[in-house]
């Protein structure tokens, strides 16, 4: 699977630029499956939220909203009632999953839930374009400022990558570069911390910033 994780979604140039090469082909002429799972796991989110991703109004135009040729849900609590043999084709011939924030451990777990977790590395040309929690999701671990949901045993999430990403750099008021620092310090693996502008793309093993904004590398160790 080929990653594009982001704090914003495709916000800029430079970013639309990695995705279409990710994608392979121009995005009008990809089928996409957005993912609201993460939502239902913060306290922020709630029904209204759900309905402007799935809707791909305005405020999701970075996501949802791009002009894909098509665009589904793929509501992960839904899929063990139903069976993969439905679930897995759709998610088969979709060309990108477009995986929405919220609280990344709650998406972590209905990842596994679901069964997608067990697909995803045999999705060799889909694209997986998250963002914030959508993007977090795919680290070892979020540390435990970003944990929201009361159901999650301790901060760890799928470990796809190797490294953590703290978001939304700038956007709140917790989300100072000191406040990354300190985050980083504590966290025991290298980290990314992005801003809305920015993006990590991961393709054949290669990890690669794209950004028109601001982000900085820690190592391990929070240098």
């Amino acid at each position: 699977m080929k990653l594009l994780l982001t704090s914003g979604g495709v916000t800029n140039s430079s970013i639309e630029a990695a995705l279409v090469r990710l994608l392979g082909k121009p995005i009008t002429d990809c089928r996409a499956l957005c993912v609201p799972t993460a939502q239902w796991g913060h306290p922020m989110c709630g029904p209204e939220s759900v309905q402007g991703l799935v809707a791909a109004r305005p405020d999701w135009r970075h996501l949802t909203g791009l002009g894909w040729v098509s665009l589904g849900v793929l509501e992960l609590t839904a899929l063990p009632s139903i069976g993969a043999e439905r679930w897995v084709p759709w998610v088969r011939e979709a060309d990108v999953l477009l995986v929405d924030g919220g609280d990344a451990t709650y998406l972590a777990h209905w990842v596994r839930e679901s069964g997608l977790a067990d697909l995803l590395p045999s999705l060799t040309d889909t694209v997986w374009v998250g963002v914030s929690a959508g993007s977090m999701v795919m680290t070892p671990r979020i540390g435990d400022l970003f944990v929201e949901w009361s159901g999650a045993a301790d901060d760890r999430t799928l470990g796809v990558v190797d490294f953590a990403i703290f978001p939304h750099l700038d956007a709140f008021p917790t989300n100072t570069m000191v406040d990354a620092e300190r985050w980083a310090a504590g966290l025991g693996v290298p980290s990314y911390v992005i801003d809305e502008q920015t993006a990590v793309v991961v393709a054949d093993g290669v990890v690669e910033v794209v950004s028109e904004g601001r982000w900085k590398a820690f190592d391990a160790d929070g240098a």
